[in-house]
């Protein structure tokens, strides 16, 4: 990567403006696309992203802008951290400009109608681009705050992973590659569902050793069902699997935990959204999960339970009961059982 070339970050949130700091440390010139101009503006005079990352310095190498051609025209590699629901809004009509380029996503989300991930949709608009995904147990404020960090660049194409490996590599940021980017990329949306459930049950009180089966029976069953989806079992037991879920099932800072954590206390649903400020992608992944899973006949309790929890009017207590009276079965479901019987 040329010292000369800019590197495209397209989206003006938490994660977006961390990654652009990242890059920005190594030495590159970024150029962060934004919607909002006042937001862009603010960033450029007071060197802070007021909204979204309070009290971090935004490098000087990070060049807010409103022009998305702009930045595209001037960027081989782009950085997409854009909310689910906008994608294709936002790159559909600069699909042009997107060809040869390697295209990187850093949102974790599934589309409401196709069941496609984001690095899908990439693929939809711009059938000609380089496209990878970056996911793994990283809270944007910690990265900002240069905490110890790994995450995972995926993609079939080696190239891509060594050029994102290159850029973000730092003192505090680890890039690890994987080959399996479905699987990666799965990892990222569907731990974002069990982040809810962990919350409610802090706000309600429940100990650690139930939290602990949650959290292991709930790695169980997104592994389960990204199998059936053709993933590699294996990249679960890696940093956009269980690393990831740890993170954002313990972490208060996860925005999918305090929507569960606002459950908990006994909010509906809008209202601890309202609370949130900000969008929770597991809410929205939630919804097409379970259709999913119904149709491809794989069994998810808890995905079940909190569907029922959010939108049929169940509780905590009552999913988890059914959880403990459900037929105990072997613990990893990868592991033949053959030798017990």
């Amino acid at each position: 990567m040329t010292q000369q070339q800019p590197i495209a970050v397209l989206g003006g949130g938490s994660f977006g403006t961390a990654v652009a700091n990242l890059l920005a440390g190594n030495g590159h010139r970024v150029l962060q696309w934004m919607r909002d101009p006042e937001q862009a503006e603010a960033i450029r005079v007071n060197r802070e992203n007021p909204r979204y990352l309070k009290g971090i310095k935004v490098l000087d190498g990070v060049e807010p802008v409103t022009d998305l051609q702009q930045a595209l025209s001037a960027s081989q590699l782009v950085f997409v951290a854009l909310p689910s629901s906008a994608l294709r809004g936002v790159l559909t009509p600069h699909v042009e400009l997107l060809t040869g380029k390697m295209l990187v996503s850093l949102t974790k989300g599934i589309e409401a109608q196709t069941f496609k991930l984001m690095s899908e949709i990439l693929q939809d608009i711009a059938p000609k681009a380089r496209i990878g995904v970056l996911s793994g147990p990283n809270l944007a404020r910690e990265i900002a705050e240069h905490a110890l960090t790994a995450t995972v660049v995926a993609s079939e194409d080696e190239e891509l992973c060594q050029q994102v490996q290159a850029v973000l590599h730092g003192r505090t940021f680890r890039v690890y590659a994987s080959a399996d980017r479905f699987g990666v990329e799965l990892g990222g949306a569907l731990k974002n569902v069990y982040a809810i459930i962990s919350g409610m049950a802090v706000a309600l009180g429940m100990g650690e050793n139930t939290k602990s089966m949650l959290i292991t029976r709930a790695l169980a069953e997104m592994t389960r069902f990204a199998v059936s989806q053709g993933a590699n079992p294996m990249t679960f037991l890696g940093l956009a699997g269980v690393g990831d879920l740890i993170v954002t099932c313990s972490s208060p800072k996860s925005r999918n935990y305090q929507v569960g954590f606002a459950l908990g206390q006994g909010l509906s649903l809008d209202e601890a959204v309202t609370r949130l400020g900000e969008v929770a992608e597991g809410v929205n992944t939630l919804k097409v999960l379970k259709a999913r899973a119904q149709e491809a006949q794989v069994y998810m309790p808890l995905v079940a339970g909190l569907h029922a929890i959010l939108f049929e009017g169940r509780t905590l207590e009552q999913v988890i009961e059914l959880l403990m009276r459900a037929e105990p079965k072997t613990d990893v479901d990868f592991i033949s059982t053959s030798d017990f019987n």
